[in-house]
């Protein structure tokens, strides 16, 4: 076996073994040394206000990280006592980052600008060649991957209230309501 082939069945086997670990963030509070990554927070501004985030990994879909938000709003809420919640303010943020998948040993941090490092190596056939992260790859041709991952953050105030919720108002939604429409859509952690 060529070191060609034994580099390809390295880099295959170590990327389904890091597949296999990871998945979309599941609704569970943000917690360092989680199984997966992301979750949601919540911090209490006073009486009957409340900031409210769901952090996603980069599985984890806009939407997902929207609805977790919402749900986790109107479980807060039902906690607190109350009966309906209306956003305040509410934003999403997107960090988008793109990388060169070219190197078998560093990751994707020296994309951003970082000093890379560059290899001399013997090759038959070829004599002494170059190589460094933006002229080819000794193992696996002269074409890099370009891969590009998103993550997303999404954060509310929420204010609550108790009595039903006014008609009429867009912001204002039935903290049960919410819970009954989302609930069978919620992905818990595995145990």
């Amino acid at each position: 076996m060529n070191i060609k082939t034994l580099a390809l069945i390295a880099a295959v086997g170590l990327t389904l073994g890091l597949s296999a670990c990871e998945t979309a963030t599941p609704y569970q509070p943000l917690e360092r040394g989680s199984q997966v990554s992301g979750g949601f927070t919540d911090q209490k501004l006073d009486t009957d206000h409340f900031k409210v985030t769901f952090n996603g990994n980069t599985l984890t879909s806009r939407g997902t990280v929207e609805s977790y938000l919402l749900y986790r709003a109107a479980e807060l809420t039902v906690a607190q006592g109350y009966d309906w919640f209306e956003t305040v303010d509410r934003h999403t943020e997107r960090d988008k980052r793109t990388y060169i998948d070219s190197d078998p040993f560093y990751g994707p941090g020296y994309a951003y600008g970082y000093f890379r490092p560059y290899w001399s190596f013997y090759g038959r056939g070829y004599g002494w060649r170059a190589w460094g992260p933006f002229w080819g790859d000794p193992f696996w041709g002269d074409t890099a991957t370009v891969s590009t991952v998103e993550k997303f953050e999404a954060s509310a105030e929420i204010a609550m209230h108790h009595g039903p919720k006014p008609p009429g108002d867009a912001k204002a939604l039935d903290a049960r309501e919410v819970m009954a429409n989302l609930g069978p859509k919620i992905m818990r952690p595995k145990a």
